[in-house]
């Protein structure tokens, strides 16, 4: 069968490469001249399937305003009159229930945790390299406030047979010791020591190459303008490049998915939530992470890559756009400097940001739609690194004709009625 798939970030390339493995004759094609060079590109870092949680939680609505008042806000909400961010914003808060929480974050780490596994045995197949390190993940909690607050996330770990430790301030420093640097008060972590880190364009452009060696055809410099149907099918992609024609079609454009599928009758319920990073070579190596911490009171990851330390995180609703902003900088910047004072140097950190793809429940869409050969694999939000590889498996295994290792009967559109 011949597979077009529409999009190079992770998810498509993890999507091409199981499906070339399976013996479909695979063509992804991307505007951008390489893999990952959009949200792929310069994410967080981290590999936290324990951590596959929804933003639509219990008393998010009621945080939400505490952050938007704060100097370094995790949160930043710059409204317009686009109905699309109108009736994502709501559908979110319609999330914010202690049963669909439940539900959702049941769903992602069901799909985040068979994801870990697949990325283990690719490993172990292909011998890949992203700079990767398997040394757990740390939620660390300021306040004990925060840390009270674990207990639920502790019940649907532990339901999931996830590994946990809950620490204290001496746990937190045994396992990152460079917060023992740390000038603010540290009232503890939850940790998750099967989690782990890589960078993620490092493994998506490897991958590729594996990718291209098993046939697979990579069309860059190639916009995608839109999908020809005929007798309730797909017929072809409309590219600026001319037509492409397979037997089935896969989009995975990210935020830019549901634009691509509107025409066709498909509400597909994904909006762009923004991220930023810094990317800050180490000065002290004994002062930086060894793994991956995520900071509680801003939303932020510091993660360890090599000789770098990535510093990711914040979510902003402004729409589509991709300005760096200098404040959020300034929130990057007081993250590290208050947990890891001295390890990098900031002055010589690279700046970026990104379009996250977010659903209002926060499971990513995965799937068959109503036209016969035309599947989804987007809306992965925050952990599209995360889910990457079971991602990848699964759509494979369903545009095949074979039943997934996990169940993936609430991942498709379907759910949304459409």
């Amino acid at each position: 069968m011949k597979v077009a798939v529409l999009g190079a970030g992770v998810v498509g390339v993890t999507s091409a490469y199981y499906l070339a493995k399976a013996g479909h004759e695979v063509w992804v094609i991307d505007r951008q001249p390489g893999p990952a060079l959009e949200t792929s590109h310069a994410n967080a870092g981290e590999i936290s399937p324990g951590y596959a949680s929804p933003w639509a939680a219990p008393g998010i609505p009621a945080k939400a305003v505490r952050w938007l008042l704060m100097d370094h806000p995790p949160l930043i909400l710059r409204p317009k009159l686009d109905p699309a961010m109108i009736g994502w914003l709501l559908a979110m808060l319609r999330n914010c229930t202690p049963s669909r929480y439940a539900l959702n974050k049941g769903r992602m780490v069901r799909l985040a945790e068979y994801s870990r596994d697949r990325l283990i045995d690719l490993r172990g197949e292909t011998n890949i390299r992203y700079d990767e390190r398997m040394r757990g993940t740390l939620q660390l909690f300021r306040t004990q406030h925060q840390l009270d607050g674990v207990a639920k996330d502790i019940e649907v770990l532990r339901a999931g047979g996830v590994p946990f430790e809950v620490l204290d301030r001496a746990g937190c420093i045994a396992a990152e010791p460079g917060l023992a640097n740390a000038p603010d008060t540290l009232a503890g972590g939850l940790r998750l020591p099967n989690d782990e880190t890589g960078d993620c364009f490092m493994f998506t452009a490897a991958l590729a190459k594996l990718a291209a060696e098993l046939g697979v055809n990579f069309q860059y410099d190639t916009s995608v303008t839109g999908l020809q149907t005929q007798a309730g099918r797909i017929s072809g992609v409309a590219t600026s490049r001319g037509e492409v024609k397979a037997d089935a079609y896969l989009v995975a454009l990210g935020s830019y998915s549901p634009s691509l599928v509107k025409p066709l009758g498909l509400r597909l319920p994904v909006y762009p939530v923004k991220g930023y990073s810094i990317t800050v070579p180490i000065a002290d190596a004994d002062r930086a992470p060894v793994s991956t911490l995520l900071d509680e009171s801003y939303k932020i990851a510091i993660t360890r890559l090599g000789d770098r330390i990535r510093v990711g995180g914040m979510a902003e609703i402004s729409g589509y756009t991709n300005d760096l902003r200098p404040e959020r900088r300034r929130t990057l910047e007081h993250s590290l400097g208050s947990l890891f004072p001295g390890a990098g140097m900031v002055h010589e950190a690279t700046y970026w940001s990104g379009l996250r793809p977010m659903t209002p429940d926060g499971t990513p869409v995965i799937g068959a739609t109503k036209i016969e050969n035309l599947f989804l694999n987007t809306g992965h939000g925050t952990l599209g690194w995360t889910m990457a590889c079971g991602s990848g498996q699964v759509i494979a295994d369903l545009i095949g004709g074979a039943a997934p290792a996990i169940d993936t009967r609430d991942l498709s559109i379907a759910r949304y009625g459409a």
